[in-house]
């Protein structure tokens, strides 16, 4: 290794927005960049895992947005990899609703409430425009006084199906179709690609900094953001006892309780001869599955499943669940903005803090939530980078100085509810983390 030097860029986590930012960074001249990871691989949120012998998504599954007039970046790096995907159907979902004694719901019946939710959803955000957009007003949905088939829409509504203000700038600007990964290179597979011709390995030590900052604006604004926990709990059976074909991917088991076992998705599509079931959880149930063991999980599932399709099915041979609450790096699954939110707090979410640059899919104003607005956050923050390392190259000319100060980039979902949150962020970094190579490393 060369002797240490300042690097012109710090980045600080080689998830999608910092992989992406730093493409950009080095096709525009900036060769000394530095990227520092926590974790021992790349792509944040985005991991893959062996299960029931496939390649399953622990995080960021789908690419969302295809078939627009405009080509989702995410998509077009899927296309030049020959990345395996296939179409996810959602609409007839609420059509599958199993009641606890294993009854479909009549597609009648399904419908109207449905139309019911959608509505009365529609009449929550008139309202709360018409109080001027007060964040305050916005509550969880309530969970008394409905029945098991209306919390089970309403959890797919505003749980699974991510609610947010029409037209979903995603769907608007990129196309409506939702595709689901299923390649054993996994999701991830495109960010090596991406990252192919500037970036490489370091079997070297993997340094943990964390982060916190001191400014009141920027600290005020991040408490202001709640984080989703989203949960895809994976089962793998000896065989099949659910429906398979047109129109019976995804099945909804309707419950006295909220969210519990609700959204079932089977992996047939994607992987024929599987025989795994996919069951979503969010927030608060994905917390309390996440405390406790795969055996008290592997037991309230199977008791959803049998109240569905009887008690003969076979037993789960192998159950697999994410824990991305727990992940001291993570801390949830993505960004939640409320239903309406005050642009000032995004604004302020991504607004650098000196010489610091945040980016990453929470700071994206219009694809908060998803892996391209994540990649474009990192593509947005790098063009923002390249501005102010050029102005501050004019004054050095005029000053006949150099940058004193790296520029820093974090790019990693911040979360100050930690009790152990550090008040005090310095620019300067310690030497140490300073590599004499032109080509970026991760650490």
């Amino acid at each position: 290794m060369d002797s240490p030097h300042r690097s012109s860029v710090i980045i600080i986590g080689a998830g999608v927005s910092g992989l992406s930012a730093a493409k950009r960074l080095i096709e525009n001249g900036v060769e000394d960049v530095v990227i520092l990871e926590a974790s021992d691989r790349i792509g944040g949120r985005i991991r893959k895992q062996e299960f029931g012998g496939v390649s399953v998504e622990l995080g960021a599954g789908w690419i969302v947005g295809v078939g627009g007039e405009q080509l989702n970046p995410v998509w077009e790096l899927a296309e030049k990899t020959n990345l395996r995907t296939c179409l996810s159907d959602y609409s007839n979902a609420r059509f599958n609703i199993y009641d606890r004694s294993g009854n479909l719901i009549p597609s009648g019946v399904a419908a109207d409430s449905y139309k019911k939710a959608v509505d009365s959803a529609i009449e929550e955000l008139r309202k709360l425009e018409a109080d001027g957009g007060d964040v305050s007003k916005v509550t969880e949905p309530p969970s008394t006084q409905k029945t098991p088939i209306e919390l089970a829409i309403d959890f797919t509504l505003h749980d699974f199906e991510m609610a947010e203000v029409e037209p979903i700038a995603t769907y608007k600007d990129f196309g409506g179709q939702e595709f689901l990964v299923a390649d054993e290179r996994g999701y991830e597979h495109l960010l090596y690609k991406m990252a192919d011709d500037f970036l490489f390995t370091c079997e070297e030590k993997i340094l943990d900094s964390r982060l916190s900052l001191n400014k009141k604006w920027k600290t005020e604004a991040i408490e202001k953001l709640d984080v989703m926990v989203y949960t895809k709990i994976f089962l793998k059976f000896p065989r099949k006892f659910w429906p398979c074909g047109p129109g019976k991917e995804f099945f909804i088991y309707a419950h006295e309780r909220r969210g519990y076992y609700t959204f079932w998705q089977h992996m047939e599509n994607a992987y024929p001869g599987s025989n795994i079931l996919v069951v979503t959880l969010t927030n608060g149930e994905s917390k309390r599955v996440e405390a406790q063991c795969d055996e008290e999980t592997v037991k309230e599932a199977m008791g959803v499943l049998r109240d569905i399709f009887g008690p003969n099915i076979p037993e789960a041979t192998d159950i697999l669940v994410p824990r991305w609450w727990n992940n001291r790096f993570q801390r949830g699954s993505y960004s939640n903005y409320p239903i309406i939110s005050n642009h000032r707090v995004v604004r302020d979410i991504k607004a650098p803090v000196g010489c610091i640059f945040f980016t990453g899919e929470h700071t994206s104003e219009k694809y908060s939530g998803y892996v391209h607005g994540a990649y474009l956050t990192g593509i947005d923050t790098a063009n923002a980078l390249l501005e102010e390392m050029g102005r501050q190259e004019e004054r050095s000319s005029e000053n006949k100085t150099s940058l004193s100060k790296p520029e820093l980039a974090l790019t990693s979902s911040l979360n100050l509810t930690q009790k152990d949150a550090v008040s005090n962020l310095k620019c300067d970094v310690p030497t140490q983390l300073y590599l004499g190579s032109k080509q970026p490393k991760l650490y």
